[in-house]
């Protein structure tokens, strides 16, 4: 039972989608989930175990709160977590004693890392994070001495070395990502001098594992394109042509659905919802959602939106309130109170795709996504 809506998760396309990212990268290449952002809006809870059933045991977070939903959402007890954001100094005495992976940034991080390590006597696995041309994180080049003096110590793991792109998944950075790619490299190869070796070499988001196949090192981090979504149509026509291929190799793995809350018949001449921004022109029959931008229906799609019902696209008119939007069934006026209604998915031939929403509100597919209020019920399907 649901209250406005809910959300439906694809088992059978997440297999799909994670057996295509696994056939595009050699064996010996972890694969990291990434889930921040309440995996992309699918919900940590449930993508967790469903993707620890095809094999998945690495996942990346943003923040320590994102790592303990994930470590209270995990079943396999192997399963690793990687924070590659925001970790509080009060936080890391949990991370290290739960072996949960983190990206070290800032020289206090590094400190403080080491002397809580080295009170609990137990290593810390640290991700030594630098910068190569996105500046936002990252070690500078004047602060690699200093980087390397705390990873002789016996209470620093060098888990990882990493860094990432400043938009892999455009043409249009290509200088500036394979700019990134040769300081990366030089990075490697000092670290590698001094003896210091790694566990894990990683830079590759979705977008560069398929874009730019030398970044995948040992590791990639793989976000959108496992929930079945490209990065951007740039990356998918890239791809396609690459491989001689015509058709999507993966699957969209939710489905957004609410219902009919009621219909009304409207006279023409009448306006329709808040302000004037729409008005009948012949007599119409509308049905009222009950979902609005509180619901992560965005108030952009305002006269833009479509949904399905009875297998029928039907369009969005009037502005998009908070709880409710209004759609015109005059053309199928035999819809009632309960129907089906899908504001993501496909059916009878038709589709409300995710990057629908982004023609409309200058969303990209991951922003879309990462709206989708926590709240809403989700279920696995197959």
């Amino acid at each position: 039972m649901f209250d406005t809506s809910f959300i439906e998760i694809s088992r059978s396309a997440l297999k799909k989608n994670l057996e295509f990212i696994r056939n595009q990268i050699d064996n010996n290449i972890k694969l990291s989930s990434v889930v921040k952002g309440n995996a992309y809006g699918h919900g940590i809870k449930k993508f967790i175990p469903l993707a620890e059933e095809f094999g998945i045991d690495h996942f990346s977070v943003f923040s320590s709160k994102e790592a303990l939903e994930t470590f209270e959402s995990k079943v396999n007890s192997n399963t690793k977590i990687m924070i590659m954001g925001m970790i509080p100094n009060g936080k890391i005495e949990w991370a290290i004693k739960n072996d949960i992976e983190f990206y070290v940034f800032e020289l206090d991080r590094l400190k403080t890392t080491n002397e809580i390590a080295t009170k609990l006597n137990k290593k810390a696995l640290v991700h030594i994070n630098v910068e190569t041309g996105m500046n936002r994180i990252g070690f500078e080049k004047h602060e690699m001495e200093k980087v390397v003096n705390y990873l002789r110590s016996d209470y620093i793991q060098f888990q990882g070395l990493c860094t990432h792109f400043a938009g892999a998944e455009s043409i249009a950075n290509y200088y500036r990502v394979t700019n990134q790619i040769k300081i990366f490299k030089r990075i490697i190869h000092q670290f590698q001098k001094k003896n210091l070796n790694p566990k894990r070499i990683h830079c590759a988001s979705s977008a560069a594992t398929m874009n730019y196949p030398n970044t995948r090192f040992n590791m990639v981090r793989i976000g959108i394109l496992q929930y079945g979504l490209w990065p951007s149509k740039e990356t998918l026509i890239h791809y396609l042509g690459k491989h001689n291929k015509r058709k999507n190799p993966i699957q969209r793995i939710i489905n957004w659905k609410s219902c009919v809350m009621n219909t009304k018949n409207i006279s023409s001449g009448n306006f329709i919802g808040y302000n004037n921004t729409f008005q009948a022109q012949e007599d119409m029959k509308i049905a009222v959602i009950p979902v609005g931008y509180t619901n992560g229906y965005s108030r952009s799609l305002s006269n833009h939106g479509s949904v399905i019902i009875n297998g029928n696209k039907v369009k969005v008119i009037g502005t998009v309130n908070m709880n409710m939007l209004i759609v015109n069934i005059s053309e199928i006026p035999y819809t009632k109170k309960g129907n089906e209604v899908l504001l993501i998915g496909n059916q009878n031939g038709q589709e409300i795709t995710v990057s629908a929403f982004g023609e409309y509100t200058n969303q990209m597919n991951y922003e879309s996504l990462a709206r989708l209020p926590a709240d809403i019920p989700r279920k696995i399907i197959e």
